[in-house]
């Protein structure tokens, strides 16, 4: 059995122990597993005390488990197809988020980033994504008023979405938590590097050595990163950033592809 997060499927997990013991079982961990429910739930627990196998879905994931049973863990990530780049605008720098305007994505690090970016500075931010909280969808209106640069989009189809990562320079990440965010490997798949807040959930995705991190909440940093991107694009600095950038993410692209993940799923599957 596969069971999915150790809080939510508790139930199934300990009836699978029940009759069969350990034996077979996997329990793949989310962001909510990690960083939220096993801290303080004792079913989500005893969940990842009663698996044979743990799957944490990018490689800091295994660091977050009780060191009693990070000896169960394996690393899977997950995958998405591959989109060939678009042409991008050369007379700016499109930069775009994607990610539903709640409080655990904060959004607001990227409205007070395009409020310290003058208008004239060739950045052009797109936002998508619908306001599951109503107050950010006000903050993200507020910022369209205040940074003609900015535009929030709302919600889009998928395929609209891949479409518009694939024609920007960069995705930015803003997340405060994330067990792997599915957007970055879309980027990375895409061609477009990424801008990234620095948590475990983007920085095994991403590498321990790459570039584009900011510290979660600080809209200078991630300010300075779009600004640098820009002039390299501009041929106004020969900094590079924008090009390591690229490098690094497409360095990483074969983590994503399915044929990887379906290996990995084999490989655990037999291991059960």
């Amino acid at each position: 059995m596969l069971a999915l997060h150790a809080r939510r499927s508790a139930q199934a997990i300990q009836a699978w122990a029940d009759r069969r013991g350990p034996h077979g079982l996997a329990v793949v961990l989310t962001g909510t597993d990690l960083y939220g429910d096993i801290a303080f739930d004792p079913t989500a627990k005893r969940s990842l005390d009663l698996a044979q196998r743990l799957v944490v879905l990018q490689s800091l994931g295994i660091a977050a488990l009780p060191e009693v049973v990070q000896h169960k863990a394996r690393v899977i990530y997950q995958s998405t197809a591959s989109v060939a780049p678009l042409a991008k605008p050369r007379h700016q720098l499109r930069a775009v988020m994607v990610g539903h305007l709640r409080q655990v994505k904060s959004p607001q690090t990227l409205f007070e980033a395009a409020c310290l970016i003058n208008a004239d500075a060739g950045i052009a931010i797109d936002h998508i994504g619908d306001a599951i909280d109503a107050p950010l969808g006000e903050q993200a209106r507020a910022t369209q008023s205040r940074a003609p640069h900015y535009r929030w989009l709302g919600g889009m189809a998928h395929d609209d979405v891949r479409r518009a990562i694939a024609q920007a320079h960069v995705l930015v990440h803003t997340s405060a938590v994330e067990g792997g965010a599915h957007v970055v490997m879309e980027a990375i798949c895409s061609g477009t590097p990424v801008l990234a807040s620095r948590i475990d959930g983007n920085v095994g995705l991403l590498g321990e050595d790459y570039e584009g991190y900011f510290e979660h909440g600080n809209a200078a940093q991630l300010a300075a990163l779009l600004m640098r991107c820009r002039a390299e694009q501009a041929g106004a600095s020969p900094d590079g950033l924008l090009t390591r950038l690229t490098a690094q993410c497409a360095r990483r692209a074969h983590l994503f592809t399915p044929q990887a993940e379906r290996m990995s799923l084999l490989q655990l599957l037999d291991e059960l």
